[in-house]
Protein backbone atom coordinates (compact mmCIF):
# COMPACT_ATOMS: atom_id res chain seq x y z
CA UNK A 1 0.00 0.00 0.00
CA UNK A 2 1.25 3.45 -0.90
CA UNK A 3 1.23 6.38 1.50
CA UNK A 4 -2.08 8.14 0.77
CA UNK A 5 -1.99 10.94 3.34
CA UNK A 6 -0.06 14.15 3.83
CA UNK A 7 -0.58 15.20 7.44
CA UNK A 8 -0.67 13.25 10.70
CA UNK A 9 -2.07 14.70 13.90
CA UNK A 10 -3.51 13.71 17.28
CA UNK A 11 -6.79 14.85 18.78
CA UNK A 12 -8.90 14.05 21.85
CA UNK A 13 -11.88 11.74 21.44
CA UNK A 14 -14.98 12.90 23.26
CA UNK A 15 -16.95 10.58 25.53
CA UNK A 16 -20.24 9.47 24.04
CA UNK A 17 -19.07 10.19 20.53
CA UNK A 18 -18.79 7.77 17.65
CA UNK A 19 -19.96 4.28 18.63
CA UNK A 20 -20.23 5.41 22.25
CA UNK A 21 -16.47 5.75 22.42
CA UNK A 22 -14.84 6.59 25.73
CA UNK A 23 -12.66 9.64 26.29
CA UNK A 24 -9.16 9.18 24.96
CA UNK A 25 -6.92 10.15 22.06
CA UNK A 26 -6.97 9.39 18.35
CA UNK A 27 -4.58 9.59 15.42
CA UNK A 28 -5.86 11.60 12.44
CA UNK A 29 -4.66 11.24 8.86
CA UNK A 30 -5.45 14.40 6.90
CA UNK A 31 -7.95 15.18 9.65
CA UNK A 32 -9.74 11.83 9.43
CA UNK A 33 -9.77 9.51 12.44
CA UNK A 34 -8.38 5.99 12.10
CA UNK A 35 -10.39 2.85 12.82
CA UNK A 36 -9.15 -0.59 13.78
CA UNK A 37 -9.30 -3.49 11.30
CA UNK A 38 -12.44 -4.56 13.19
CA UNK A 39 -14.09 -1.22 12.48
CA UNK A 40 -13.83 0.17 16.00
CA UNK A 41 -12.68 3.73 16.73
CA UNK A 42 -8.95 3.53 17.39
CA UNK A 43 -8.90 5.35 20.73
CA UNK A 44 -6.05 5.01 23.21
CA UNK A 45 -5.97 6.26 26.82
CA UNK A 46 -3.14 8.81 26.70
CA UNK A 47 -1.88 11.53 24.41
CA UNK A 48 1.65 10.11 24.82
CA UNK A 49 0.64 6.80 23.25
CA UNK A 50 -1.35 8.50 20.50
CA UNK A 51 1.62 10.74 19.68
CA UNK A 52 3.93 7.74 19.45
CA UNK A 53 1.44 5.97 17.16
CA UNK A 54 1.18 9.13 15.06
CA UNK A 55 4.97 9.10 14.70
CA UNK A 56 4.74 5.63 13.14
CA UNK A 57 2.46 7.05 10.44
CA UNK A 58 4.46 10.27 10.00
CA UNK A 59 7.78 8.45 9.56
CA UNK A 60 6.53 6.17 6.79
CA UNK A 61 8.16 6.83 3.40
CA UNK A 62 10.33 9.58 4.83
CA UNK A 63 7.27 11.73 5.38
CA UNK A 64 6.44 11.96 1.68
CA UNK A 65 3.18 10.71 0.07
CA UNK A 66 3.36 8.10 -2.68
CA UNK A 67 5.95 5.75 -1.24
CA UNK A 68 5.31 2.18 -0.12
CA UNK A 69 4.14 1.80 3.47
CA UNK A 70 5.97 -0.83 5.53
CA UNK A 71 3.36 -2.60 7.75
CA UNK A 72 6.11 -4.00 10.00
CA UNK A 73 6.82 -0.49 11.28
CA UNK A 74 3.36 -0.14 12.85
CA UNK A 75 4.34 -1.90 16.07
CA UNK A 76 2.38 0.28 18.50
CA UNK A 77 -0.60 0.57 16.18
CA UNK A 78 -0.86 -3.20 15.87
CA UNK A 79 -0.80 -3.70 19.64
CA UNK A 80 -3.46 -1.01 20.08
CA UNK A 81 -5.64 -2.69 17.46
CA UNK A 82 -5.20 -6.03 19.22
CA UNK A 83 -6.26 -4.47 22.53
CA UNK A 84 -9.37 -2.94 20.95
CA UNK A 85 -10.43 -5.70 18.55
CA UNK A 86 -9.40 -8.85 20.42
CA UNK A 87 -8.90 -8.15 24.12
CA UNK A 88 -11.73 -5.70 24.83
CA UNK A 89 -14.57 -7.84 23.40
CA UNK A 90 -13.32 -11.05 25.11
CA UNK A 91 -11.35 -10.16 28.21
CA UNK A 92 -11.95 -13.52 29.93
CA UNK A 93 -10.53 -15.34 26.92
CA UNK A 94 -7.52 -13.01 26.81
CA UNK A 95 -6.81 -13.68 30.49
CA UNK A 96 -7.13 -17.44 30.07
CA UNK A 97 -4.77 -17.27 27.13
CA UNK A 98 -2.04 -15.84 29.37
CA UNK A 99 -2.28 -18.35 32.21
CA UNK A 100 -0.36 -21.12 30.38
CA UNK A 101 2.73 -18.90 30.59
CA UNK A 102 2.46 -19.23 34.38
CA UNK A 103 1.75 -22.96 34.27
CA UNK A 104 5.04 -23.55 32.40
CA UNK A 105 6.93 -20.44 33.48
CA UNK A 106 10.57 -20.72 32.44
CA UNK A 107 11.73 -19.35 35.82
CA UNK A 108 10.36 -22.49 37.49
CA UNK A 109 12.19 -25.05 35.34
CA UNK A 110 15.76 -25.44 36.54
CA UNK A 111 18.69 -27.65 35.71
CA UNK A 112 19.51 -30.49 38.08
CA UNK A 113 21.14 -29.25 41.34
CA UNK A 114 24.50 -30.82 40.48
CA UNK A 115 24.75 -28.94 37.15
CA UNK A 116 26.65 -25.66 36.85
CA UNK A 117 23.71 -24.03 35.08
CA UNK A 118 21.63 -24.53 38.21
CA UNK A 119 23.80 -22.07 40.14
CA UNK A 120 23.31 -19.41 37.47
CA UNK A 121 19.56 -19.97 37.54
CA UNK A 122 19.49 -19.66 41.31
CA UNK A 123 21.41 -16.39 41.17
CA UNK A 124 19.30 -14.79 38.43
CA UNK A 125 15.88 -16.45 38.50
CA UNK A 126 15.32 -17.12 42.18
CA UNK A 127 15.32 -13.45 43.28
CA UNK A 128 12.78 -12.61 40.56
CA UNK A 129 10.52 -15.52 41.44
CA UNK A 130 10.79 -15.07 45.22
CA UNK A 131 10.02 -11.35 44.94
CA UNK A 132 6.95 -12.10 42.81
CA UNK A 133 5.74 -14.66 45.34
CA UNK A 134 6.09 -12.19 48.20
CA UNK A 135 4.45 -9.35 46.31
CA UNK A 136 1.52 -11.34 44.97
CA UNK A 137 1.01 -13.72 47.89
CA UNK A 138 1.49 -16.88 45.81
CA UNK A 139 3.75 -19.92 45.69
CA UNK A 140 5.38 -21.29 42.55
CA UNK A 141 6.53 -24.89 42.22
CA UNK A 142 10.21 -25.18 41.24
CA UNK A 143 10.99 -28.11 38.95
CA UNK A 144 14.33 -29.80 38.30
CA UNK A 145 14.43 -30.94 34.69
CA UNK A 146 11.85 -30.54 31.95
CA UNK A 147 9.05 -32.83 33.16
CA UNK A 148 5.96 -30.71 33.67
CA UNK A 149 4.65 -30.28 37.19
CA UNK A 150 1.39 -28.38 37.79
CA UNK A 151 1.49 -25.06 39.58
CA UNK A 152 -0.71 -24.77 42.69
CA UNK A 153 -4.35 -24.11 41.85
CA UNK A 154 -4.37 -21.24 44.36
CA UNK A 155 -1.48 -19.57 42.53
CA UNK A 156 -3.20 -19.80 39.17
CA UNK A 157 -6.45 -18.50 40.65
CA UNK A 158 -4.64 -15.52 42.19
CA UNK A 159 -2.87 -14.75 38.91
CA UNK A 160 -6.16 -14.97 37.02
CA UNK A 161 -7.67 -12.41 39.39
CA UNK A 162 -4.66 -10.15 38.96
CA UNK A 163 -4.83 -10.36 35.18
CA UNK A 164 -8.55 -9.64 35.20
CA UNK A 165 -7.74 -6.34 36.91
CA UNK A 166 -5.32 -5.24 34.18
CA UNK A 167 -6.33 -2.87 31.40
CA UNK A 168 -6.94 -4.00 27.83
CA UNK A 169 -3.70 -2.27 26.87
CA UNK A 170 -1.72 -4.13 29.55
CA UNK A 171 -3.20 -7.48 28.51
CA UNK A 172 -2.27 -6.79 24.90
CA UNK A 173 1.29 -5.94 25.94
CA UNK A 174 1.46 -9.06 28.12
CA UNK A 175 0.60 -11.25 25.15
CA UNK A 176 3.87 -10.16 23.55
CA UNK A 177 5.95 -9.95 26.72
CA UNK A 178 4.98 -13.31 28.21
CA UNK A 179 5.23 -15.20 24.92
CA UNK A 180 8.69 -13.83 24.09
CA UNK A 181 9.97 -14.48 27.62
CA UNK A 182 8.12 -17.81 28.01
CA UNK A 183 7.27 -16.43 31.44
CA UNK A 184 4.23 -14.68 32.88
CA UNK A 185 6.33 -13.58 35.86
CA UNK A 186 8.78 -11.74 33.61
CA UNK A 187 5.89 -10.36 31.55
CA UNK A 188 4.21 -8.90 34.62
CA UNK A 189 7.51 -7.55 35.91
CA UNK A 190 8.00 -5.82 32.57
CA UNK A 191 4.76 -3.88 33.11
CA UNK A 192 6.03 -2.33 36.33
CA UNK A 193 7.12 1.33 36.23
CA UNK A 194 10.88 1.70 35.78
CA UNK A 195 11.29 -1.95 34.78
CA UNK A 196 14.66 -2.64 33.13
CA UNK A 197 14.15 -4.22 29.73
CA UNK A 198 17.73 -5.44 29.33
CA UNK A 199 17.82 -7.16 32.73
CA UNK A 200 14.48 -8.89 32.23
CA UNK A 201 15.43 -9.97 28.72
CA UNK A 202 18.72 -11.36 30.00
CA UNK A 203 16.82 -13.37 32.61
CA UNK A 204 14.45 -14.72 29.98
CA UNK A 205 17.40 -15.76 27.79
CA UNK A 206 19.65 -17.09 30.54
CA UNK A 207 19.79 -20.63 29.16
CA UNK A 208 20.42 -19.41 25.62
CA UNK A 209 23.28 -17.24 26.85
CA UNK A 210 24.68 -20.22 28.75
CA UNK A 211 24.78 -22.20 25.52
CA UNK A 212 26.50 -19.33 23.74
CA UNK A 213 29.20 -19.30 26.44
CA UNK A 214 29.74 -23.01 25.89
CA UNK A 215 29.56 -23.23 22.10
CA UNK A 216 30.11 -19.73 20.75
CA UNK A 217 27.94 -17.22 18.92
CA UNK A 218 25.85 -17.74 15.82
CA UNK A 219 25.18 -14.63 13.69
CA UNK A 220 21.69 -15.74 12.64
CA UNK A 221 20.70 -16.56 16.21
CA UNK A 222 22.02 -13.21 17.37
CA UNK A 223 20.03 -11.37 14.70
CA UNK A 224 16.88 -13.24 15.71
CA UNK A 225 17.49 -12.44 19.36
CA UNK A 226 17.91 -8.74 18.53
CA UNK A 227 14.59 -8.71 16.68
CA UNK A 228 12.86 -10.47 19.56
CA UNK A 229 14.33 -8.05 22.08
CA UNK A 230 13.13 -5.12 19.97
CA UNK A 231 9.60 -6.56 20.09
CA UNK A 232 9.89 -7.10 23.86
CA UNK A 233 11.09 -3.54 24.44
CA UNK A 234 8.34 -2.16 22.19
CA UNK A 235 5.67 -3.96 24.21
CA UNK A 236 7.13 -2.47 27.40
CA UNK A 237 7.09 0.97 25.80
CA UNK A 238 3.50 0.48 24.63
CA UNK A 239 2.35 -0.28 28.18
CA UNK A 240 4.42 2.56 29.65
CA UNK A 241 3.08 5.15 27.19
CA UNK A 242 -0.47 4.12 28.07
CA UNK A 243 0.19 5.09 31.70
CA UNK A 244 1.48 8.62 31.03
Amino acid sequence: MKRFYTSVSVAPAEAGGESGAETGWRVLLDGRAIKTPGGRPQIVPTSALAEAMADEWAEQCGGEPGGEIDPARFVLRDMADYALDVVAPARDEAVRGLLPYAETDTLCYRAEPDEALHERQLAVWEPLLAAAEARWGVRFERVAGVIHRPQPAETLARLETMLAGESDIALAALRTLASLAASLVIGLEALAPNAEAEALWAAANLEEDWQVELWGRDPEAEALRARRFAAFASAMRFAELARR
